[in-house]
């Protein structure tokens, strides 16, 4: 296998790449045991294992997971992002519990389940960087609606609140977060969750206490134990009501995301907006928009 940082062969179980000196993460862990993502620079050819299954990056600008499965482990996934199969899967599609409170909360009712032996490939179809976590019992990660890859089937899948009103309402324009975000926890021995980060993707580790501000279509993860909430540009220390007019008229947020550990928070450099939503938000930042009533920036996308 090659260290994931400098590219160096490295041998299977080895915490420390004796080339670099960088920490391996998932590289030296079994799956279910906790560790940090990995890779953090996605290496094409990084395989993952869990029990009869193996899963392979491929690909350095349009990432792909090429999913090998046994008869064992299943794996899930939505059902618009498969890429091909052998005809040997099957893939069947069920519901969530909760359909409802689901569907107003913005998160998945439908998913596909993909069942071996035979091979499949799952993708985003977009620029990015695929990223794995491992999941031992009982550790919980929330993830940005829609940019959940695949799961193992020792992975369940639930919702968590997403900062409250004022964190739907004010942090995001296009695919803004909601009042709820995917959670996902490991059960039984623990198991893989795969995210599709857009651009690429940095986690910083915060202690307890300790916060961080992030511009609010940069998160794409963070661990449950990371309490997350908005908090405004407006104020000392940002130019007062002129910075926040200043921001507004040239399409910045106002607002930003606040993170508090203890714990680890994933962070895409780029945030997809889909294209209706991003010319809404152009509309509203045009000095045409902004006569018409538009609040630009207000609601502000990367």
């Amino acid at each position: 296998m090659l260290c994931p940082h400098c590219g160096s062969a490295v041998a299977a179980g080895d915490p420390y790449c004796e080339s670099c000196g960088q920490p391996l993460g998932l590289a030296a862990a079994a799956v279910g045991a906790p560790a940090d993502p990995f890779p953090p620079v996605g290496v094409p050819g990084t395989v993952f294992r869990v029990g009869d299954l193996a899963i392979t990056l491929e690909g350095d600008r349009v990432p792909i997971a090429n999913v090998d499965l046994g008869t064992d482990q299943t794996i899930y996934f939505e059902h618009h992002i498969l890429l091909w199969k052998q005809p040997d899967v099957a893939v069947t599609y069920f519901s969530r519990s909760g359909m409802a409170r689901r569907f107003f909360a913005g998160t998945l009712v439908f998913l596909s389940q993909a069942r071996g032996p035979g091979n499949l490939a799952v993708s985003r179809e977009a620029v990015g960087q695929i990223v794995a976590i491992a999941l031992g019992p009982g550790e919980a990660i929330d993830v940005r609606e829609h940019q959940f890859l695949l799961a193992t089937s020792t992975i369940e899948y639930g919702s968590a609140s997403g900062g409250g009103v004022a964190n739907a309402m004010f942090t995001r324009t296009g695919s803004r977060t909601g009042l709820s975000v995917d959670r996902f926890t490991g059960r039984g021995e623990g198991g893989l969750v795969l995210l599709h980060g857009y651009g690429n993707v940095f986690y910083r580790r915060l202690e307890d206490g300790e916060q961080l501000d992030v511009e609010p279509g940069g998160w794409l993860w963070k661990d449950a134990s990371v309490r997350m909430g908005a908090t405004s540009l407006v104020g000392s220390g940002h130019g007062g009501l002129l910075g926040a007019l200043s921001k507004m008229s040239s399409g910045v947020s106002i607002a930003l995301n606040r993170f508090t550990g203890p714990g680890r928070i994933g962070i895409q450099s780029m945030t997809y907006v889909p294209q209706e939503l991003r010319e809404a938000t152009e509309h509203q930042t045009s000095p045409q928009g902004f006569l018409n009533g538009g609040a630009p920036g207000f609601f502000s996308g990367r």
